[in-house]
């Protein structure tokens, strides 16, 4: 496949911050790598396998790993085997002098990249955990893939400070294999280089001075791009860096930051033309005489003309940071130029632990539930008996090979655990329900069956207090929705909460059904379980924007429904007007919701009916 010429320069870039992590994976920090799984990221990766030193430790560090095989700790099979403590040597710990690849780092935890983060700045590691306490090294550089699509889907920001590349290889179409990269060579003998590497002083302020131009807070981009500089002029084999070094260098570490465009400029005014004839003086007035002293004689001709004409001196960091500004300037990507020229900057929405919201884990407390093979941390409990059950069988093999090893000062321990043996008890806990009632009180509703609503809800809600669920209400009519009742046990609260509900006014559906989103979606993040009854007779007649008109007041509704269906909550949907309405059946569909019409019923009829099919049952 015929490669573009912006396919080519893209490919060339992401070559080059391979060769410059490969001299300085410790010093550069790390490389944010946007690209899907496929043979252009896996060429990239490739590359800057094959450009690092022979035997330099190379990790992947997948998704799912606990703090004990990412950071070290105790090794439990080792030290009830030998009897006194033995610490386990973390992936980090193997990986000093080397390189980790953070497999979806757009979905890592807050506290593992925190964890990244302080080792990136440290170098080393400072374990105090499960009776330990050590300090071991690991200097390391991060390769972090992210495989983000989602505006949404970002990698934590304080790793994306501490990386010097953002390298983009998304929707890259292929590569360009007769690019000439460094021999190995060339490579061992930058790195022995680097220290010796000089920066000059104009140079570090021309480089403070873009930085500013394009709108990059923070030092530490400055630190990188200097960085950067220092490695490109040791692969060139010189001790002190070029400009040229700074603008290479800027373009690969400073353009994909920038969050302005520079502005150039403008010209300074020319000089007044020296040869014009200056202005008469101003004649004086009548009433005075004219003054006796003759009028100084003029200067000499062409003086001032020189003079104006004399080039300003020559500013040579100024020229430094014009060249390095523009040279970066060209390579910010266009798609980020024509936002920012529009006036929006580049920003995303960090998560601080992936796209699916609160986490779910064995649980910590609960009802035990057998047992599963898996070791004793992160808050979970060791199951002895299984694990005993599980170490028996092996016994006689164990000592046979514990009397063909040297002899120990230690004592022999009488029944030999190995790390496979290891049980930990499985509790499970069902999660809280949270229901929350969307109690239509607009003028429709008030004239039919706002009362009967009114008194179902108090019933529903003693249900729920019995089996200790928490409660929310959220009560519209005229233009807004209202949330009357947080989610809470308290009884008494809801039902002040419900009585003080007053009745009239139009039916803002729509809004309604956002809150009820927005809280339904605060409860999950919880780890709660939401459910939403609502009660309305479907007949939304005021729009999002406030405004009148049941056309377009229907249509948000409609909107506000299929957000409801994409976002799976359980849903009761019960038609309290006096007669079945086409509308409301229509909306109860589009949100997938359950639909229960109830033209005649009392308050405790009504309540029966929703504790029946409704999510609080469940």
């Amino acid at each position: 496949m015929k490669l573009t010429e912006q396919d080519r320069t893209r490919w060339a870039d992401a070559a080059t911050a391979a060769t410059l992590f490969a001299v300085d994976p410790a010093g550069l920090g790390g490389v944010l790598l946007h690209a899907l799984p496929g043979p252009v990221r896996e060429r990239w990766l490739g590359l800057v396998h094959g450009l690092l030193p022979a035997g330099t430790p190379w990790r992947r560090v997948p998704l799912n790993i606990n703090d004990g095989r990412l950071l070290g700790g105790l090794d439990l099979s080792a030290t009830l085997s030998a009897g006194r403590p033995i610490a386990e040597r973390g992936l980090l710990a193997e990986a000093d002098g080397g390189v980790v690849v953070l497999a979806m780092a757009e979905r890592v935890s807050t506290g593992m990249a925190a964890r990244l983060a302080a080792a990136l700045d440290d170098g080393e590691l400072r374990i105090e955990r499960e009776g330990l306490a050590q300090v071991v090294a690991a200097r390391i550089g991060v390769i972090a893939l992210d495989e983000g699509i989602e505006p949404d889907e970002v990698v934590a920001p304080a790793l994306v400070d501490r990386f010097a590349f953002l390298v983009d290889l998304h929707d890259l179409r292929g590569i360009d294999e007769g690019l000439e990269l460094p021999a190995p060579d060339t490579i061992a003998a930058a790195r022995a280089r680097l220290a010796q590497v000089q920066l000059p002083e104009a140079l570090i302020e021309a480089l403070c001075g873009t930085a500013l131009a394009l709108g990059i807070p923070g030092l530490r981009a400055v630190q990188q791009v200097a960085r950067a500089t220092r490695v490109i002029a040791a692969l060139e084999g010189r001790d002190l860096a070029t400009e040229e070094d700074a603008s290479i260098a800027g373009r690969l570490v400073l353009a994909p930051r920038a969050t302005q465009v520079p502005q150039r400029e403008a010209p300074p005014e020319p000089p007044p033309d020296a040869e014009a004839p200056p202005e008469p003086p101003p004649e004086p007035p009548p009433e005075q005489p004219p003054e006796p002293d003759a009028p100084p004689e003029p200067p000499p001709e062409g003086e001032d003309s020189e003079k104006d004409n004399e080039p300003p001196p020559f500013d040579l960091e100024k020229a430094i940071e014009d060249m390095i500004l523009e040279a970066t300037k060209a390579a910010i990507p266009p798609n980020l130029l024509a936002q920012l020229q529009a006036g929006a900057a580049k920003t995303g929405k960090a998560r601080a632990s992936g796209k699916s919201g609160a986490v779910q884990k064995l649980a910590a407390r609960g009802r035990p539930a057998g047992a599963l093979r898996g070791e004793p941390r992160a808050g979970l409990r060791l199951s002895v008996i299984d694990t005993l059950r599980a170490a028996a069988p092996w016994q006689r093999l164990r000592q046979r090979e514990l009397a063909t090893r040297p002899p120990s000062p230690f004592p022999t321990p009488k029944v030999l655990v190995r790390r496979e043996d290891f049980h930990v008890t499985r509790l499970q806990q069902k999660r809280e329900t949270t229901t929350i009632f969307v109690v239509d009180a607009s003028g429709s509703s008030a004239m039919n069956r706002l009362a009967e609503a009114k008194g179902a809800v108090e019933l529903l809600l003693a249900d729920c207090y019995v089996r200790r669920d928490r409660v929310a209400i959220i009560g519209f009519r005229g233009t807004t929705a209202d949330v009357l009742l947080p989610p809470t046990r308290s009884l008494s609260r809801a039902k002040r909460s419900l009585a003080g509900l007053p009745g009239g006014g139009g039916t803002p559906l729509a809004t309604a059904l956002d809150a009820a989103i927005e809280l339904a979606d605060a409860v999950a993040r919880r780890g709660e379980t939401p459910g939403i009854v609502l009660l309305t007779d479907g007949r939304a007649n005021v729009a999002r924007d406030g405004t009148g008109g049941r056309a377009k007041a229907e249509d948000d509704a409609m909107a506000a429904s299929r957000r409801l269906r994409a976002a799976g909550f359980a849903t009761l949907f019960v038609d309290t007007s006096p007669r079945q309405q086409p509308v409301a059946q229509r909306l109860a569909s589009e949100m997938r919701a359950t639909y229960l019409p109830l033209p005649s019923a009392d308050a405790r009829t009504l309540s029966s009916a929703v504790r029946a099919v409704g999510p609080g049952s469940r």
